[in-house]
């Protein structure tokens, strides 16, 4: 049986393919018993759509009909407030991330809505980000201040 390891890998590899496209690379994956039933990776800059974060370009990209109560999402950075809500919204009960020092704001509201939240703290996403921060500067600074704009 697959674990939180093979799921993060197929997460991670929705950031790389994010990244070679241009974009902030997070990469997200949805599971529900055991197999992966969505995909997503953040699309902000390809889809020039602030909402298009991989946890949502994941859900949308997942079963239209019958819930996701009871999956968990994997996704390779901490989730923001708007896919922790969306998390909260559709019933998930476990957020894997690959890491959660470059967004760590949501844990507790995740936490505050008894879904089990798990950091794996993996260098991976960090030295992707680490990369696309290099490649492109000043992107980064903007997709903050679009979720988090208490930080400028």
């Amino acid at each position: 049986m697959k674990g939180d390891d093979d799921f993060m890998r197929a997460a991670l590899e929705e950031a790389r393919a994010g990244l070679a496209e241009g974009g902030v690379p997070i990469g997200a994956v949805l599971v529900e018993e055991g197999r992966i039933i969505g995909r997503g990776r953040n699309r902000r800059v390809q889809e020039e759509d602030q909402l298009l974060h991989a946890e949502i370009d994941c859900l949308r990209r997942s079963r239209l009909t019958g819930g996701y109560f009871g999956t968990t999402i994997y996704s390779t950075m901490m989730p923001c407030y708007l896919c922790a809500g969306a998390a909260v919204q559709f019933g998930i009960k476990r957020v894997v991330a690959g890491e959660a020092e470059s967004a760590p704001e949501a844990k507790g509201f995740l936490e505050s809505h008894g879904i089990e939240v798990v950091d794996l703290n993996l260098d991976e996403p960090k030295e992707l980000l680490a990369e696309f921060i290099r490649r492109y500067p000043g992107l980064w600074d903007e997709f903050l201040a679009e979720v988090s704009p208490d930080l400028f």
